[in-house]
């Protein structure tokens, strides 16, 4: 019988020191950046409900993009403006804000976009070391022999080439594989819309929308701007994007409405 035993409780102690080590969460930070310089308030009533649903209201756009650093890995969400954009250049470059994090574009491993559209596009190529995440029919469409009107494209040339890796997404992508950051398929605004679902420490869920909504009013109401791709789409990804900031308690974060932008801390300073 001790034998027995002697022999259980040596198979235990082996089967224990096979078991893996329990690894520390990473270290996340999120960091908004500022990716366009505002125009003057725009009223919305037109572009951006297609039922005229706002009346003479005017919103501040802003045009950001962020920075998630997970352990020492450092993702991108969205590259903004370009530097040449007439009258909504961002003051100060992607790569000049992160030289001030004492950061360079090689280090970025991968970029997340939104959407194709120029303002989230713009300076995608100064990234050229890193993996494109971006939704299958967004990649289609910026990849056709000729890319439709509003479809920016030309940024992607390393991509296209071959020359830098891209992975095109039809659905959900857990970037790092520990559900701390998920690029949710958010389709509608474009054919492969997509948003970012970022868990952090201390601040909790943040739910960054893309284009699947332009402001506050576009979100509570479930406004559809004219030009979206698909209507229905819109709106069962913005039905999406409620419940799970619901689920998740998460706070959502609108790109282009400074009233949500505000809600993190102002650059430098990160949300952890």
């Amino acid at each position: 019988m001790n034998r027995t035993l002697t022999i259980l409780a040596a198979g235990a102690c082996a089967l224990a020191g096979l078991a893996a080590p329990v690894q520390a969460a990473p270290d996340m930070a999120l960091t908004r950046l500022d990716c366009g310089t505002p125009q003057a308030p725009t009223p919305v009533n037109q572009r951006f409900s297609d039922t005229y649903a706002y009346g003479d209201l005017k919103i501040q756009f802003v045009f950001s993009c962020y920075l998630i650093k997970h352990g020492d890995d450092y993702m991108l969400w969205d590259t903004g403006h370009a530097m040449t954009a007439p009258n909504v250049a961002p003051k100060v470059s992607l790569v000049d804000q992160l030289a001030q994090l004492k950061l360079n574009p090689d280090q970025i491993k991968v970029v997340g976009i939104s959407h194709f559209h120029a303002d989230h596009t713009g300076q995608v190529a100064s990234f050229p070391k890193a993996t494109v995440l971006i939704g299958k029919g967004d990649w289609d469409a910026i990849s056709a022999p000729a890319p439709a009107q509003g479809v920016n494209a030309a940024p992607f040339a390393a991509w296209l080439k071959g020359e830098s890796k891209v992975e095109p997404l039809a659905n959900d992508k857990d970037v790092f594989g520990d559900g701390s950051v998920i690029v949710l398929n958010t389709p509608g605004h474009t054919p492969g819309h997509h948003s970012l679902l970022v868990k952090l420490a201390q601040t909790g869920a943040v739910l960054i929308s893309g284009d699947a909504v332009h402001f506050r009013e576009n979100y509570d109401t479930g406004g559809v701007p004219w030009f979206n791709f698909d209507r229905a789409q819109s709106l069962a990804s913005i039905d999406r994007m409620k419940k799970i900031a619901a689920n998740a308690k998460a706070t959502v974060i609108i790109q282009h409405d400074a009233r949500d932008v505000d809600k993190l801390p102002a650059f430098p300073a990160a949300a952890k």
